[in-house]
């Protein structure tokens, strides 16, 4: 797959999943934003993906997917930097039982808000040229997870979010395929979080039984 000249923002994108997104659309001669709460690992990501990409292809962008005017403002930048957009992922996610209102706004509001961002862009009734949204959902997203209720309320509704929109686009005839994904489990700081009562709360006891899946299932890396 040749993308060069085509230009990528990626949420939640200096670490796992998202970092890994940016390193293939760079292999494939994309320019990518990252944007990414994590000021320090953001830099970090950024610096390792210069030596091997080129500094001017990829922008880092400090930003709280949670925050309607970041969030606004991580797409102005890239396209004042870069001159265009092509394709948005929605990557950023968050597992936390006990801050269950953050888990909603980072894992589903970011995602829908990233959407109608991306669409101001790249719609064609905007006078945009087309593209490519991916929204990253989760395994959680096509079954109940016990362990994370919330989590898996999220999830699900990133799954029923993307699904019609991508009806939305094609009957409006917006020029932008909308697609999700649903990893299974994937070696990432946010898999770890199962580990840590405080951030599970007292869905924690199902630790057990979430490392029983895990040996199933297997883990990505």
């Amino acid at each position: 797959m040749d993308l060069t000249g085509k230009v990528a923002l990626v949420t939640g994108a200096a670490q796992g999943i998202g970092r890994s997104f940016t390193e293939a659309l760079l292999r494939h001669g994309a320019k990518v934003a990252l944007v990414d709460l994590n000021r320090s690992i953001g830099e970090d990501c950024k610096k390792a993906l210069d030596e091997e990409f080129g500094a001017a292809n990829s922008l880092f962008i400090t930003c709280n997917v949670g925050s309607e005017e970041q969030l606004k403002c991580a797409f102005k930048k890239t396209m004042d930097f870069f001159g265009s957009l092509d394709i948005v992922c929605n990557n950023a996610g968050i597992n936390n039982e006990n801050k269950w209102e953050q888990t909603i706004t980072v894992n589903l509001t970011s995602v829908i808000r990233g959407t109608y961002i991306a669409l101001e862009y790249m719609s064609r009734e905007n006078g945009g040229k087309g593209g490519v949204i991916v929204n990253i959902s989760s395994l959680a997203g096509l079954f109940p997870a016990a362990h994370g209720p919330v989590y898996t309320a999220t999830k699900h509704g990133v799954v029923g979010f993307t699904r019609a929109i991508a009806a939305t686009s094609k009957i409006l005839g917006y020029g932008v395929r909308i697609n999700t994904i649903c990893p299974a489990f994937v070696d990432t700081p946010l898999l770890n979080s199962i580990n840590h009562e405080e951030i599970m709360g007292k869905y924690y006891v199902f630790k057990d039984a979430v490392e029983k899946l895990i040996q199933h299932y297997g883990i990505l890396e």
